[in-house]
């Protein structure tokens, strides 16, 4: 007898026939004899629709008034799924993510795992029964408040119990047939990739690919859990993420696909002394304000002014915050003025086989220069090439990589849900 935990995402569960066709899903893989363990997002929109009606209701919800409210869509899927279970003759127990054990810090709105300890869990499973349990929440290891791990960290949810429970796999049911060469939404002709590193997945899940939550990626590296990444709506194979340490990858192939992201902006801090310590002034108030940098450039410094631009990329979400931040701290950097910019789009080229090839910059400029887009900032890595362009020319950019690359299918890709993940 196996164990296996299974994520359902909001698509899967987004109406009554929906949560009935994933109770039957979960029922036949515990006839098959395995132990199973259920992690589920809000139906559809919920989170959504919650979040609006907070700001109808105050422009500048308490924190902790706003986990509350928000973890009520995970709690309304893990008791109807569980009447849906109960309904085949199954048993079935839901849990919150504090009755499941999830401990985390303190941060609300994006709190991190600190420890799980399943222990009810592992009762229920003992006893015969299906687990159900509220993703993307947990409780506070300090405050014993209810705490929320950010937007889409069901997913972390899911591989995190995975880990502290010692199941055989992770399966993360979602509304595409697994892990694509592009979003479907705008390449059709886009690939389903059978395999792809936890090396590779990491690269495109932090650069827009919204399959996977990053840090869901994360901790399936860090413990070795194989993911399995499927669709509720179809019984097709999807894409296993596994560690290339395996052995179960042979040759890595050059490209494995192309991400997006429209969910950044970009800061320009102007003037800025060209001295040692000023880059590091900046940087410290920007991580004191508890904001992520993505991409950096600096200017060369105009040698009759001795001062320097510096830009990065952030969270739009954050970016109100750190413009206030830098602004509090102008006087004493000694910089002229600040500039924002929101209507900015990544795109990204990830693959682990970039390492060995020439030449895949040269395609990758190439393609975007063919498509039109102009290229504002360029950050690499190992095995990733990304470049901030403006928004309303991702499209177009990921479209003729996705083509100079080689990645298009004959077949046309299915998208069953909408836009729920």
């Amino acid at each position: 007898m196996g164990l296996v935990v299974q994520k359902y995402g909001g698509s899967s569960v987004a109406d009554a026939e929906s949560i009935k066709r994933v109770a039957r899903r979960i029922v036949d893989t515990r006839s098959l004899g395995n132990d199973v363990v259920v992690v589920v997002s809000a139906m559809g929109d919920t989170t959504d629709d919650l979040r609006d009606l907070a700001q109808q209701v105050s422009p500048l919800p308490p924190a902790r008034e706003l986990d509350m409210l928000l973890t009520a869509g995970e709690r309304i899927s893990m008791a109807l799924l569980a009447m849906a279970i109960a309904d085949l003759g199954h048993q079935a127990r839901s849990y919150t993510g504090s009755q499941a054990g999830v401990i985390t810090d303190s941060a609300h709105g994006k709190a991190r795992i600190i420890d799980i300890t399943p222990g009810r869990i592992r009762q229920a499973l003992d006893g015969g029964a299906v687990a159900i349990v509220a993703g993307f929440q947990g409780v506070s290891q300090d405050t014993k408040e209810i705490t929320t791990l950010g937007r889409g960290a069901s997913d972390t949810t899911a591989v995190a119990l995975a880990a502290a429970l010692g199941a055989d796999v992770c399966e993360i049911y979602t509304d595409v047939d697994g892990v694509f060469t592009a979003d479907p939404r705008i390449v059709p002709t886009a690939r389903r990739i059978a395999q792809i590193t936890t090396e590779e997945m990491l690269e495109m899940a932090a650069n827009g690919t919204k399959v996977l939550h990053l840090r869901c990626v994360e901790y399936a590296r860090r413990y070795a859990m194989p993911v399995h990444v499927r669709s509720s709506f179809s019984r097709h194979e999807g894409t296993w993420v596994i560690d290339s340490k395996d052995g179960q990858v042979m040759e890595q192939a050059i490209i494995t696909g192309v991400s997006h992201d429209r969910s950044e902006a970009k800061i320009t801090v102007v003037g800025v002394p060209d001295r040692p310590g000023k880059a590091a002034e900046i940087f410290q108030a920007v991580a004191g304000a508890g904001i992520n940098i993505d991409m950096i450039v600096q200017n060369v410094s105009a040698a009759e002014t001795g001062r320097t631009d510096v830009s990065f990329t952030l969270p739009k979400t954050d970016g109100p915050i750190a413009m206030t931040t830098l602004q509090n701290v102008q006087d004493a950097v000694g910089f002229a003025s600040l500039q924002y910019d929101d209507l900015i789009g990544k795109i990204s080229l990830v693959g682990a086989g970039m390492r060995t090839h020439p030449g895949v910059s040269a395609t990758f400029f190439a393609a975007l220069a063919q498509a039109g887009v102009n290229i504002e900032m360029i950050s690499t890595s190992e095995i990733r090439i990304s470049v901030v362009t403006r928004a309303d020319a991702v499209d177009a950019a990921v479209r003729g990589v996705h083509t100079a690359f080689g990645l298009d299918s004959a077949d046309e890709a299915v998208v069953y849900g909408g836009t729920g993940r």
